[in-house]
């Protein structure tokens, strides 16, 4: 059994001739019939559908551009116009107000000698140290004639207030910072007691 073969001479008859047939469509000149192109009147002018208004376009991304004046790449310096003259003398401008003294406090602001005084106008030398002495300080009073006083011999410094110290542990007095003093009272009289630098 044989099957049919196209020969090849066939094949290219047939090429040719769709070929052919394709290219004389595409020259054949077109001729437009009634359709949808026809219905357009193109007789009408164009009208403008509102007022026409311009501004300047925003400079592009990375370049800045002054209100009024050109815009200005990144890097680039551009020349301003001096302003104008005055005959106008500025008034001199006065300083600012000093800062209040700091005054020091804590612990470390309270250590070296005082001058004490009671209530009686009666003064002597009391000394905190900075040298521990157990869980306080040590302290020493010198030449005071009030009894409480002259037996002072540590102090501690809690929430703000100094407390002197017998040997034993009795609170002889309290005082509180004040400005560049100490002030409070002696325990046992309640007597005022004041130190001073």
């Amino acid at each position: 059994m044989t099957r049919p073969f196209l020969s090849t001479t066939a094949v290219l008859v047939l090429a040719a001739s769709l070929g052919a047939c394709a290219s004389q469509r595409l020259d054949a000149p077109r001729t437009r019939g009634p359709g949808p192109q026809a219905a357009l009147d193109t007789s009408v002018p164009a009208v403008p559908s509102g007022a026409v208004t311009t501004s300047p376009l925003a400079p592009p991304p990375g370049v800045a551009a002054a209100p009024d004046g050109p815009v200005v790449a990144p890097g680039t310096q551009v020349a301003t116009a001096a302003p104008p003259a005055s005959n106008v003398i500025p008034e001199p401008v006065a300083p600012p107000p000093a800062p209040p003294p700091v005054v020091a406090s804590g612990r470390s602001a309270v250590v070296g000698t005082w001058d004490a005084k009671d209530a009686t106008g009666a003064s002597c030398k009391v000394t905190l140290s900075s040298a521990p002495a157990l869980d306080l300080y040590k302290a020493s009073a010198g030449g005071c004639p009030n009894k409480d006083l002259a037996k002072v011999s540590a102090w501690d410094f809690r929430d703000g207030e100094v407390y002197l110290y017998q040997a034993g542990g009795t609170v002889a007095a309290r005082l509180r910072q004040g400005g560049g003093a100490l002030d409070g009272q002696l325990t046992k009289s309640g007597a005022s007691l004041a130190l001073v630098r």
